[in-house]
């Protein structure tokens, strides 16, 4: 995945029409465009296949947690609607992960960017990360808790490193970047902006003063 802005659209708006738009206006602004449930379960997977036209790297983020036959099975109907890459939870196991890579390139949850994943996630990310190390593209952890990316960056090495939790959830853009990740992944605030493309080209600039 190529690094332009640093940023990754989280497209989690509902409607085609609406997904099209928002596409349209920054597709060339950001780096890969990220699409869970929130829009592919009301529009359809054959769904991921019409955002390729913008010609962006697709991330489907379906945080795959199920036993390994069914997980690989959801990563591979992924990536045959045109995903390039898929994002599975890290707590089910080595065996999930393994059977997901052997079919896509995939992102493993580490840790998420909710108050919640401290209850369970936090005190198995650096062991989630370590499995990730043998298996995946790279690691998905939270820009809510700058301090753990750098930890998990000591574990992963260079693997790539997206973060969530921008914005909308309190962290500043740049703090992500800051802290070792390699992607900011930016939704509420592009999605929901009065002027997405001015406000996506203004986050750019942030994370430009930075590293781009």
């Amino acid at each position: 995945m190529k690094k332009k802005s640093g940023i990754i659209l989280a497209l989690d708006v509902d409607s085609k029409k609406e997904a099209l738009r928002i596409a349209g206006e920054v597709s060339d602004l950001v780096d890969a465009i990220k699409v869970g449930y929130p829009l592919i379960l009301p529009t359809g997977i054959r769904f991921l296949r019409e955002l390729k036209k913008f010609g962006n790297p697709i991330i489907a983020d379906f945080k795959v947690a199920d036993i390994p036959i069914i997980s690989q099975k959801i990563c591979q109907l992924a990536q045959n609607n045109g995903a390039d890459y898929v994002i599975v939870h890290g707590f089910v196991g080595e065996d999930v992960i393994k059977a997901c890579s052997e079919v896509a390139e995939i992102f493993v949850v580490a840790e998420m960017s909710h108050p919640g994943s401290k209850d369970f996630l936090t005190t198995g990310a650096e062991r989630i990360a370590e499995i990730a190390r043998r298996y995946a593209y790279g690691i998905v952890a939270p820009a809510t808790r700058p301090e753990r990316i750098k930890i998990l960056r000591k574990t992963v090495g260079d693997l790539i490193i997206i973060s969530p939790g921008i914005k909308a959830q309190g962290a500043k853009v740049g703090d992500a970047i800051r802290s070792g990740a390699d992607f900011e992944i930016i939704g509420r605030g592009i999605y929901q902006a009065s002027d997405p493309r001015e406000a996506t080209e203004e986050f750019s600039k942030i994370i430009g003063t930075i590293c781009i």
